[in-house]
């Protein structure tokens, strides 16, 4: 059985997520990570660039609206990501088929299969030629489901949305619309691009993921998902795989799929929030090492902070704050960076900038901020 060293799969993970081998275009880029989480869409952008020689998110700009090879949805965990457009059929397929999750919602707001099968077929029909606005959206999913789909039960950032959308992510997930193109400062919602029917989409997106962030086992998938451990069980078997043992734990690999590379990972790296690499890295104890867990997890949680990665270890947290062309960035080490080290550090602050098309200007200190600032 071959055993991994953690440094082996910190090399061979960067390598596969695009870190130390740049992509060539954003739709390649965006299926080796499987998915960039686009909750906030200015760190989607950076996630993406960063990973393409000279890109800047002018580039990602016009993958997702322009050449549309993007698409922006629904994916891992119910979260808004930007999926390689060609590959939606195996996204619907595969995340359509995980079980809704029982007793999210209260009852008196929660809603039944039922009703969520006509908001979804609700959503379907009215973003069908057009790209709505949520208030449009709603206007036209009430009229077309009944005044039930209306009430507004559902407490939301000190507002009260209508109970239809508590079924967005289920409707995405089955392929009833995309995100479209922001009017004004107003997201809109539009039906998916033109392509295959959805297929059974299980067997291919654990090949995807396993991939990129194997060794890992199912629950490390069904976490990274958001699905039912049996479901992630049932899909893992659905793939020949191989099992290996990571610093002595058991955890799985493509069969065949056994190379690691033969230099221990290498470079410094600025990650954004919620880029792919530190959602799906785990065990988490060895990518979030010691004093890392502390300062760069929220409640175990990764991604709430921007991280500073060195040599495949989380190494500290940064901040950005912009005004106008500057862009502020403090970086916040866990240990004294070397002078090499810090000139990488440097010209990763200056490739921010340039990804972001402003001036960005370095300060290695505290930061003060908390999770999401």
């Amino acid at each position: 059985m071959k055993t991994m060293t953690w440094n082996q799969v910190s090399a061979r993970r960067l390598a596969r997520a695009g870190l130390t081998t740049p992509g060539a275009t954003p739709a390649g880029v965006v299926a080796g990570m499987c998915g960039a989480h686009a909750q906030v869409m200015s760190a989607a952008e950076l996630s993406v660039a960063l990973r393409l020689e000279g890109a800047t998110r002018a580039d990602v700009r016009e993958a997702l609206w322009g050449e549309r090879t993007l698409v922006k949805t629904h994916g891992p965990r119910g979260t808004v990501h930007l999926l390689p457009a060609r590959d939606l059929p195996m996204w619907v397929g595969a995340m359509s088929s995980i079980p809704a999750e029982v007793g999210r919602f209260p009852d008196g707001v929660r809603m039944t299969a039922e009703e969520t099968d006509q908001v979804v077929a609700a959503i379907r029909e009215v973003v069908t030629g057009r790209a709505l606005t949520i208030d449009e959206l709603s206007e036209a999913v009430v009229e077309a489901a009944g005044p039930w789909a209306g009430d507004l039960v559902m407490p939301a950032f000190q507002t009260m949305w209508p109970r239809w959308r508590q079924a967005m992510a289920v409707a995405a997930h089955r392929g009833a619309f995309v995100f479209g193109p922001v009017r004004g400062r107003k997201v809109t919602y539009t039906a998916p691009p033109a392509g295959p029917e959805p297929v059974d989409g299980r067997a291919e997106l654990v090949r995807a993921y396993l991939t990129a962030y194997g060794p890992a086992t199912p629950e490390h998938f069904a976490q990274w998902a958001g699905a039912p451990k049996k479901w992630a069980a049932a899909a893992f078997e659905l793939v020949e795989r191989e099992e290996v043992r990571l610093e002595g734990r058991p955890a799985w690999v493509l069969a065949g799929d056994t190379e690691v590379p033969d230099e221990p990972p290498r470079g410094l790296r600025l990650l954004p929030y919620f880029d792919a690499y530190l959602i799906a890295g785990r065990p988490r104890e060895l990518l979030y090492a010691g004093e890392a867990a502390r300062r760069a997890l929220a409640g175990g949680q990764a991604g709430n902070y921007p991280v500073l990665l060195v040599d495949g270890q989380v190494a500290g947290v940064w901040h950005q704050r912009r005004s106008g062309k500057r862009i502020e960035v403090t970086v916040e080490p866990l240990a004294e960076l070397t002078p090499a080290l810090l000139r990488e550090l440097g010209e990763q602050v200056a490739r921010v900038g340039d990804i972001l098309e402003g001036t960005a200007r370095l300060t290695v200190g505290p930061v003060g901020v908390g999770p999401h600032a």
